[in-house]
């Protein structure tokens, strides 16, 4: 039997952490629940995860829907499309079947590209290979979640560009019906020695096409679209995500109505240490003042009152009720007080 390979290539950087990866995780083990039960399904679709942040890597091989297990997800520093396509085209060298004077190989593959950001790195030379080596060997569906995704540069991968309307939970539902659909209107295709590749109806709500008339984002190293700081709890020693989502309002500056940036907190979010595995290991110096950050959370591993503290070291961790602190980044002991005003702290690329 011919296998209908579907990969899912999934962001996983730091501005996915909290809802948006709980609800990917559970949309993935529904989309498996339902084509387990689904005869085509069963007989054609083996399915593979692969996942970048900073880095790359395949969470789940190519393997067929009986055996399949949905994982538990984990998060990174950066978004490396560049890393995400090179590591999936690798799997694709590595897995696909091709047709021979002897055998019939796989049908095409599908991709479905989740991604809420843009890129942290340049993606010029894996997109060229893309276009060269598997743009019409592979079918390829780029999905945005959210508005802000750099949509022009996901056009240059492919024609089929969606966005996702992530608004609550019931929208997230929908969406993974729509997927599930998806591959099961895709199996049935194969089994009637068709294309293999058709989508389900967009209901134009939840998941629509994307309006490439917009600007194009201007390329940048960092995403601004949410602003993450990572800490570590002094207890624990466990790392921890702090979330900030970019909010803009209009105020009114001596008669002139003019809009001011500004970030509020989403969240603390505990993640295990395969957060350094999948990051981007190089540095940099993005900063963000703590005047334009709004609202300051408790550690979400132990519970401390304050997760915001700063060591000399330039890195944060959890503060309580100790008289010596030590850093869980560096080792360096001291005590802290506060102090007035706005200052720059160590930001990640998001």
């Amino acid at each position: 039997m011919r296998r209908l390979p579907i990969y899912f290539l999934i962001d996983i950087s730091e501005s996915m952490v909290g809802e948006p990866i709980q609800q990917v995780e559970e949309g993935l083990s529904t989309i498996i629940q339902a084509l387990k039960t689904d005869p085509n399904a069963i007989e054609t679709v083996w399915l593979s995860i692969i996942v970048f942040a900073g880095q790359a890597k395949t969470l789940v091989p190519l393997q067929e829907i009986i055996s399949f297990y949905p994982p538990k997800f984990p998060i990174g520093s950066g978004t490396s499309l560049s890393k995400g396509l090179g590591h999936l085209m690798f799997e694709l060298r590595k897995n696909i079947v091709k047709t021979t004077a002897e055998q019939k190989g796989d049908w095409k593959p599908i991709i479905f590209l989740f991604t809420d950001g843009v890129p942290t790195d340049d993606t010029k030379t894996a997109i060229s290979e893309w276009k060269q080596n598997w743009q019409r060997t592979a079918n390829l569906v780029a999905i945005s979640f959210g508005s802000e995704t750099d949509t022009h540069l996901l056009s240059e991968l492919t024609e089929t560009v969606l966005h996702f309307k992530n608004t609550d939970s019931a929208s997230y539902k929908q969406f993974f019906k729509w997927v599930t659909d998806s591959i099961k209107t895709s199996s049935v295709s194969v089994e009637a020695n068709a294309s293999g590749f058709e989508l389900a109806n967009l209901d134009g709500e939840t998941v629509s096409k994307i309006d490439l008339t917009k600007p194009k984002n201007s390329k940048q190293g960092v995403d601004n679209n949410f602003v993450v700081l990572a800490g570590k709890c002094q207890n624990t020693k466990r790392p921890y995500l702090i979330k900030y989502r970019k909010d803009i309002s209009t105020n009114n500056f001596g008669g002139l109505e003019m809009d001011t940036r500004s970030y509020k907190l989403v969240g603390a979010f505990q993640v295990d240490n395969n957060y350094f595995e999948l990051s981007d290991n190089s540095s940099n110096d993005f900063k963000i003042n703590t005047e334009e950050l709004i609202g300051a959370p408790t550690c979400p591993c132990c519970g401390n009152q304050i997760a915001f503290a700063v060591c000399s070291c330039g890195k944060l961790h959890c503060l309580g009720n100790e008289e010596i602190s030590t850093c869980p980044w560096c080792g360096n002991q001291g005590t802290y007080g506060a102090g007035e005003g706005g200052f720059d702290v160590n930001r990640t690329q998001g």
